[in-house]
């Protein structure tokens, strides 16, 4: 039996739907059902239902997209970088490896050869080496209250997107988005992303940080290029002349584009679809979100 935390979210639901696929039992576990976040509590039931694995789908990450985590620093802070730590401790205290969903929104850039960042590469998005976004700085915390456990993996997320219409996917922030921002970015279908981060446990790979990416990176005008070939969204898309006009008018705090290297995952027998492919097969089987 597997604990979920964090299920209702956008990539929670995705675990769940991974999960009743597989025919895997697991405990979608609800703060109403119980506080999670009470390291007493949470380990108290782990104790007592003894699951194999648990998987940590929560997080703040702000509505509708990252500057609300300005205006709520608090609950960002605390469930980000705060919960984790608690989890973990649990999670010890109980004898229960698990799984984190971290992100890969703490990098800026690429690395100085213009490739995408390791696992090793130290975060240059963060509170310690950057003007980030609060949201990035809280998730390189909970990065750091976690090093060192010996019994977690961390999994990094990066703008994920799949097949179905939904306020979270990257490709339908595309296509309602008045004006769009270009930059480079590896970015994770979610579906995909769900399945290789289960199969770390499925597949007992050691312990550690992951990037979870599609292979390769995408530029904005290669998405909305795919997207008008599709014929899913057939209208004029408009861009910012630069980022300094794009932070000016449509943002309140720093956003991330980056490059990924997810090669250190790929080396342990998991692949995605390369992105180019795998942003192509999302569009040709998409669905409105009346249809989902």
């Amino acid at each position: 039996m597997i604990y979920l935390l964090g299920g209702s979210g956008y990539v929670g639901q995705a675990y769940q739907a991974l999960l009743t696929r597989k025919g895997i039992a697991f405990r979608n576990l609800r703060r109403a059902d119980l506080d999670y976040t009470d390291t007493a509590a949470l380990a108290a039931a782990l104790k007592a239902d003894r699951p194999e694995f648990l998987i940590n789908a929560a997080g703040y990450t702000g509505k509708p997209n990252v500057d609300a985590c300005e205006l709520q620093k608090a609950e960002c802070l605390f469930g980000n970088a705060v919960v984790p730590g608690r989890i973990a401790a649990a999670c010890t205290a109980a004898g229960v490896p698990w799984g984190h969903v971290s992100s890969g929104c703490i990098y800026s850039g690429a690395r100085a050869d213009g490739t995408g960042f390791r696992e090793e590469d130290t975060p240059n998005f963060t509170f310690r080496t950057n003007h980030c976004s609060f949201y990035s700085g809280t998730k390189a915390l909970g990065e750091e209250v976690l090093a060192g456990q010996s019994n977690v993996y961390l999994w990094r997320l990066r703008i994920p997107y799949d097949h179905v219409e939904n306020p979270r996917n990257y490709l339908t922030k595309l296509m309602r988005y008045p004006r769009l921002l270009e930059a480079a970015n590896s970015i994770s279908h979610l579906h995909e992303f769900v399945a290789s981060t289960f199969a770390c446990w499925e597949k007992r790979i050691p312990f550690g940080t992951y990037n979870v990416t599609n292979p390769g990176h995408v530029t904005t005008h290669e998405v909305v290029d795919l997207i008008l070939k599709s014929g899913v969204c057939p209208k004029e898309y408009s861009f910012f002349k630069s980022e300094d006009e794009f932070m000016h008018v449509a943002a309140k705090t720093p956003r991330s584009n980056c490059l990924m290297d997810s090669s250190k995952l790929a080396a342990a027998g998991i692949t995605l679809t390369e992105v180019h492919d795998s942003v192509g097969a999302a569009l040709r089987q998409w669905r409105r979100a009346s249809a989902s």
